[in-house]
């Protein structure tokens, strides 16, 4: 892949979004308030940054195809091979094992190797695996195959919204790394929706394809500009930041502030996962992996995984259940993104919070009618509409906002390390939620809702009280805010 590679200049597309601060670099105070009025019906977005960021969240529905595989391939697999309950579960479990480990290199691949070739060895990763389930005679060669995508899976929830933040500009940043977890939806929902209907072992190879794509659109999109200067490739870093801008943006500005930041953290050594506990990252830290834990400790993968088993609990259809959280998930995810760059980081995780907060308290509130066996006609529909309430709103903020938040606020020195760290531990709660999930059910499924409720109220609070507000700032703007 040549970094330094031209291509046609791209057309470019209409956006209504400008922000004043940009158009004050560019022209100065004077008339600010005419040209903002003018330039936001008129503001261009690059093809080859709409090209480039397609390129990078084609590897978030790879990540949401193999979290969809598991549902609708289990009673063909456990026929075909013979494998039992226990068996079955280990192949769904050791996906988040490999996600673990894959997060853990992930932040050291991306910052040596580059975040084009971190996404290059991901797809590798991911079609070995594929390929792997595929062609299973035999449980073990399952488990290898699950195993390998999971790895693919780590470096991939890292370095996609990492990337997807570093190329894009402030005013579009929160919407363009939001796409990310719009993808994950579309690949858990379409793979859910075409695994009713096809062979196990060919869902496995048509989960090849998205990989495909996007190993092949690598060759076609730039490096990342903020790698490149990190490096020292300054001409390189300028260049690819001009296409990525539009042939008529003035970067100067911009290529400034990446270089200024870049020399001043250069003269800091590369952090490892353990000096990041130092006081001037603190901050840094405890947002990131404070949204990452209550995002998993809000009981997010428990409910997906078992929302329908959660349904026919509570006296309702599963099928009926998992159909209208599909059709609420998507658009929920979808308008999000258009809100991220106009109302926020902070406004929306405050009422995504809130939301997962009420829904929890309605399924819980429909399982204590339950064991009361009061309002038995009411309880089912109070189930289906708290985890319907849950799913919109997760989908609206606290999915994909923490990701965009953990791509924000940690330096160029330390980012792999920090997102690494990040990341693992958000596959870690992941792996503890999901695996504690029927055993709390089996104490209390009231119970077991009620401890959700009360988590997503805290992290309200959390959110309240110590994430920043990024929306409009650049990265090194925000990095050098936190570190106050």
């Amino acid at each position: 892949m040549d970094d330094s590679a031209k291509s046609a200049e791209p057309r470019e597309f209409s956006s209504p979004l400008l922000s004043t601060e940009i158009l004050q670099a560019y022209h100065g105070n004077d008339g600010v308030e005419c040209e903002e009025k003018r330039q936001e019906e008129t503001w261009s977005v690059p093809a080859i940054l709409i090209l480039t960021t397609l390129v990078a969240v084609s590897g978030s529905y790879v990540f949401g195809s193999a979290i969809g595989y598991s549902s609708p391939s289990q009673n063909g697999i456990m026929d075909d091979l013979n494998l039992g309950v226990a068996e079955y579960s280990i192949f769904g479990s050791i996906l988040t094992i490999g996600a673990m480990i894959g997060a853990i290199i992930s932040g050291r691949i991306a910052d040596y190797a580059g975040r084009r070739a971190a996404m290059g060895f991901s797809e590798v990763f991911c079609i070995l695996g594929w390929l792997a389930i595929s062609l299973s005679k035999v449980g073990w060669w399952l488990y290898v195959g699950r195993f390998l995508v999971g790895c693919g899976m780590g470096l991939l929830s890292y370095v996609v919204p990492v990337y997807v933040a570093e190329i894009t500009p402030k005013n579009l940043r929160g919407g363009f790394t939001t796409v990310h977890q719009l993808m994950i939806c579309c690949g858990v929902s379409l793979t859910y929706l075409i695994g009713s209907f096809l062979n196990w072992r060919i869902l496995a190879l048509i989960g090849t394809i998205p990989c495909l794509v996007q190993l092949l659109g690598l060759f076609f999109i730039p490096e990342s500009p903020r790698w490149l200067a990190k490096f020292g490739h300054w001409e390189t870093s300028e260049s690819v930041l001009q296409r990525l801008r539009g042939k008529n943006a003035d970067v100067s500005q911009e290529a400034t502030e990446i270089r200024d930041f870049t020399e001043a953290l250069q003269t800091k050594t590369e952090a490892t996962i353990f000096g990041l506990f130092q006081l001037q990252y603190l901050k840094s830290l405890t947002v990131g992996v404070g949204l990452m834990i209550l995002q998993q400790f809000g009981g997010v993968n428990g409910i997906a995984f078992y929302a329908s088993s959660i349904f026919i609990s509570a006296g309702f259809s599963g099928s009926i259940g998992m159909i209208a959280m599909v059709a609420v998930q998507i658009p929920m995810t979808a308008l999000g993104v258009l809100l991220m760059d106009k109302s926020g980081r902070r406004p929306l995780l405050l009422v995504s919070a809130s939301g997962t907060c009420l829904g929890c308290f309605l399924a819980a509130l429909s399982f204590f009618l339950q064991d009361l066996h009061k309002w038995k006609e009411v309880s089912p529909i109070l189930a289906l509409v708290g985890v319907l309430v849950y799913t919109g709103s997760f989908s609206l903020g606290m999915g994909g906002i923490p990701w965009v938040i953990m791509s924000e606020i940690f330096p160029i020195n330390v980012k792999g390390s920090a997102g690494s760290l990040v990341t693992l531990v958000s596959w870690l709660c992941s792996w503890i939620v999901s695996y504690a999930f029927n055993f709390l059910m089996s104490w209390s499924s009231a119970g077991t809702f009620f401890i959700f409720s009360a988590i997503c109220g805290f992290t309200v609070l959390f959110v309240a009280k110590l994430v920043p507000e990024t929306k409009g700032r650049t990265l090194e703007e925000i990095q050098a805010s936190l570190k106050r």
